[in-house]
């Protein structure tokens, strides 16, 4: 029997706000999670004081504009490599990947640009997701990889609560991107655990009924039979998204 490895990834909306609201401390002072992915930080990667005292080693990629975007990594194991970005500036600027390079896989932060109310920023989005997919399948080559984050994309009609194929993260693009990376080796976990369940981890604040599946955690194929649980923590509060987990057995 090898080492189980939990893993939570969560689109805080603001790592401030969450801090001040104390959701986030609760989840991370019970210690489980062996790594924590923050996605929309909005800060200049200042990492916070009870974050620091409670065991991990904090990893940040803001973005270069105040407010905006950002990720942030926790992990209690020392990685054997950082990689900041994608190594294409327009993308990079935004804070958009951090990559920490563990013994047995990748572990990838990702927090994909929305397509915009007017999908004035549609292309920009779908460039990103093939930079990505090189990216992913580069670092494949060397040892398996888990991409988890705020992809800003619903998968198929059980993960929206409402269709409007020119809403963002519901286009067609989008959609057949998604389902296009995972016919490369990549498995949703949750959506192969829990086939059929109709669960979001996005809400909207103002239209309550507005509901997407758009925060994944995707392993490669090599570990696939590692995992033994995905979950979606509903009862979560404190954004407008909810935590996500899985655990793999190693």
């Amino acid at each position: 029997m090898g080492k189980n490895v939990l893993i939570l990834s969560w689109n805080v909306n603001g790592l401030r706000s969450i801090m001040r609201k104390g959701a986030l401390d609760r989840l991370l002072s019970s210690r489980q999670y062996d790594a924590v992915l923050l996605q929309e930080i909005r800060n200049q990667g200042d990492v916070p004081l009870t974050i620091m005292g409670l065991g991990y080693e904090a990893y940040p990629f803001p973005a270069e504009r105040r407010g905006y975007a950002g990720v942030m990594t926790l992990v209690k194991t020392h990685p054997i490599s950082v990689i900041k970005g994608l190594g294409i500036k327009d993308f990079d600027s935004e804070g958009r990947v951090i990559t920490v390079e563990l013994k047995d896989f990748y572990l990838v932060n990702a927090y994909f640009p929305r397509a915009g109310d007017d999908l004035s920023r549609l292309q920009f989005k779908l460039s990103f997701c093939q930079a990505i997919e090189r990216f992913l399948n580069k670092l494949r080559v060397s040892k398996p990889v888990i991409v988890c984050g705020d992809f800003n994309i619903a998968r198929d009609r059980i993960d929206s609560s409402f269709w409007d194929e020119k809403h963002p993260g519901l286009t067609p693009e989008e959609r057949a991107w998604l389902n296009h990376f995972l016919n490369l080796g990549y498995i949703d976990v949750y959506r192969e655990l829990h086939p059929g369940v109709r669960t979001y981890t996005w809400r909207s604040y103002k239209e309550k009924w507005r509901a997407m599946r758009i925060d994944y955690c995707l392993v490669s194929e090599e570990l696939r039979s590692r995992v033994k649980r995905a979950e979606i923590l509903t009862n979560v509060e404190g954004s407008d998204h909810v935590p996500i987990m899985i655990e793999l057995d190693l």
